[in-house]
């Protein structure tokens, strides 16, 4: 499979540039119990269809991205900065 990730700063790139690092998922709160940590960290749900992943460009700028794709396809919707994420989300 020979695809390519727009990153927002180095442009079309090779997946194999990239690190896969996880789903975007909301984090509990610091003070939350043990089980809500067990379940953030060990428990998740495999969806078919569209998701949001964190990203890791390893072999370029190095920076935090969160790529939507769709895990049946492998097909990219879109493709930003970490950063500019949380700002949004916040």
């Amino acid at each position: 499979m020979a695809s390519r990730i727009p990153c927002p700063h180095c442009g079309l790139r090779p997946k194999e540039e990239f690190t896969v690092k996880g789903a975007v998922l909301p984090r509990p709160a610091a003070d939350a119990g043990q089980d809500a940590w067990h379940d953030y960290v060990y428990l998740r749900d495999n969806p078919r269809g569209a998701y949001e992943e964190y990203w890791h460009h390893t072999s370029g700028c190095r920076r935090w991205l969160v790529v939507s794709r769709d895990t049946a396809t492998h097909e990219i919707y879109a493709c930003h900065d970490a950063a500019d994420a949380k700002a949004v989300r916040a």
